[in-house]
């Protein structure tokens, strides 16, 4: 009999939770490549979608939308700490609080941009993902993930960027944002192909797993649906 759980897919799980808190606290710093300036988040924001890709590969759409909304809940509690660790009082000999305030709390504006802008991106790879394995027969990974990828990040950027920057920054200068970020986190993607065939393909193996979503329902909110 098959486990309902398996470890690789908790692994997943917990890769995939770990990318999105580590990535929430590291965004506020800017980094540059080259010409190019980004938030340190790039450095792995990206993983968590190419865990998505897997997950969604391998167990299909409706283990995805599950790791998603845990991986949404666990950032929810993260933030919610670092929140009350902020407000409570310090210690006499805790001479930092200002620094500690400044790279822990994110803006209520960029805490809901980032929320919201992760579950439309999250779902949308997942989606693209599980209809385009299903439309092509299994076949294509590698274009599958890239194209699931570029959707799934380019409405992330959209997203998060519009409200968490829209009026603040000048127009042209977003959309320079969003396209950098969304080109460089495909980047990232296509980069590491090799390894994430290699991964798909050990994982289908181990866990006799290669879920097609005949059927399923796409709803977001249909967390029960196991």
């Amino acid at each position: 009999m098959k486990k309902q759980v398996s470890v690789a897919y908790l692994v997943c799980g917990l890769l995939f939770t770990t990318c999105l808190i580590v990535a929430n606290i590291v965004e506020q710093k800017l980094i540059r490549i080259g010409p190019i300036e980004a938030t340190a988040g790039l450095l792995i924001f990206p993983i968590s979608y190419i865990v998505n890709d897997i997950i969604a590969e391998v167990w299909g759409y409706r283990k995805a939308r599950l790791i998603i909304w845990y991986g949404f809940l666990m950032n929810f509690l993260a933030i919610a700490v670092f929140r009350l660790s902020i407000l409570v009082p310090g210690s006499e000999n805790f001479t930092h609080q200002d620094a500690f305030s400044l790279v822990m709390g994110n803006t209520t504006r960029i805490t809901i941009a980032s929320f919201i802008a992760f579950l439309i991106g999250s779902f949308l790879n997942a989606y693209v993902m599980s209809r385009m394995k299903i439309l092509q027969k299994g076949r294509n990974f590698s274009i599958r993930a890239i194209i699931s990828t570029f959707i799934g990040e380019g409405a992330d950027s959209l997203v998060f960027f519009t409200i968490a920057f829209y009026g603040v920054i000048p127009n042209n200068d977003l959309w320079i944002l969003m396209l950098t970020q969304t080109g460089m986190k495909t980047g990232y993607e296509i980069l590491v192909l090799p390894l994430t065939n290699s991964i798909v393909k050990w994982v289908k193996k181990k866990e006799d797993e290669d879920v097609f979503d005949e059927g399923v329902s796409y709803n977001p909110f249909k967390v029960r649906d196991m």
